[in-house]
């Protein structure tokens, strides 16, 4: 007789509940993480402390007519600071875009002056001319592999000073004539610098224009493949190019993009106040790239936003008018603007290691 033996079948015991196991790349970060990982989000609290702020110390800035005045000062900064958020973003950066913008008002009021043409053909050759410089700081940027640092720098050298020759050379001083008697003047005024009325008071077009650039700024970089090409050549050219990005292209027309920035501002410039100065915009160029940095954009390149320079450009505003409505000495400006750079960078730095640490 055999016999067999029959193994019994073995039983499984459920694990006992507890927490889910996770490791740290497929955690979820909290929701304060992930509104940190967002380059605005610093500047954004920022701006609104500085605006409780000059509420209680300068009463006047209460008044609606103030803080139109201040959104104005703020929209000649943010215009240009958008598309130079855009070139950071894009990894290069731009040290001529303040003479560059008196260079488009001159190239447009002398031309229309000398010629006693219609101002609009100076408007239309002073835009000619500012692509025309972006065009050659990208290409020669692209072309030499020089950094934008000493590309730009080298412009901005030229413009200075043939801005200041030139002018000189055909007004026989040092500003342009007074175009405000040409044909076309009204029309380009009305686009450039003409103000309309809410609530009684008086808003400048420019706040208008530096919101929809932002708008179309945001729409680009977050919906459009040429925005995930200037976050891909800021973040690494040569993997971009790997994958088939046009690095040239993009490049070189993010600097265009700051020349029609500088053309834009320097049209505004123009048509308020109907003559320019040769000399000014020297330093400006360090007040837009400022505005970037304390909106998020970081030197390196491959982050930042088109919303963050816009609030940053506003707490320049708020603080170059707000310390006037105070009262205090305005010789204190720039002392203001050097603590909000150093805290904006310090606040980047701290907000990029607490959002990436897991």
């Amino acid at each position: 007789m055999s016999m067999t033996q029959h193994a019994e079948p073995a039983v499984s015991t459920p694990p006992a509940p507890g927490p889910k196991e996770t490791d740290g790349r497929t955690a979820e970060r909290p929701l304060a993480l992930r509104l940190l990982a967002r380059p605005e989000i610093g500047v954004f609290l920022g701006a609104v402390a500085v605006w409780v702020f000059f509420l209680i110390s300068a009463p006047p800035v209460r008044d609606g007519s103030s803080m139109a005045n201040i959104l104005y000062q703020s929209s000649t900064i943010g215009i240009m600071a958008l598309p130079v958020a855009l070139l950071m973003i894009g990894g290069e950066f731009d040290l001529s875009a303040g003479v560059a913008v008196i260079t488009s008002a001159l190239t447009a009021a002398m031309l229309s002056y000398q010629l006693t043409a219609n101002v609009w053909v100076g408007v239309v050759a002073a835009l000619l001319v500012s692509l025309g410089v972006g065009f050659f700081n990208g290409w020669l940027v692209v072309k030499t592999g020089l950094p934008s640092f000493l590309v730009t720098l080298g412009t901005f050298l030229i413009l200075q000073g043939v801005n200041l020759a030139v002018t000189k050379l055909v007004t026989g001083n040092v500003a342009t004539d007074d175009i405000s008697d040409m044909d076309g003047f009204e029309q380009a005024s009305k686009l450039f610098a003409s103000s309309f009325t809410i609530g009684g008071v008086n808003v400048k077009i420019t706040v208008v224009w530096w919101l929809v650039f932002a708008a179309l700024a945001t729409w680009v970089l977050l919906r459009t493949k040429y925005g995930n090409w200037i976050f891909a050549v800021g973040g690494n050219k040569d993997s971009a190019r790997a994958v088939g990005v046009p690095v040239t292209f993009t490049k070189i027309s993010l600097f265009m993009l700051v020349g029609f920035g500088a053309w834009f501002v320097g049209m505004h410039q123009l048509f308020s106040f109907n003559t320019v100065q040769s000399g000014e915009g020297v330093g400006q160029e360090l007040i837009y790239i400022s505005a970037a940095v304390i909106g998020g954009c970081l030197l390196t390149g491959g982050a930042g936003s088109a919303i963050g320079p816009v609030f940053g450009a506003f707490m320049f505003g708020m603080v170059q008018q707000g310390i006037v409505y105070a009262g205090w000495n305005p010789d204190w400006f720039k002392a203001f603007l050097g603590v909000m750079l150093l805290g904006a960078v310090l606040i980047n730095l701290w907000v990029s290691r607490t959002a990436t640490r897991r």
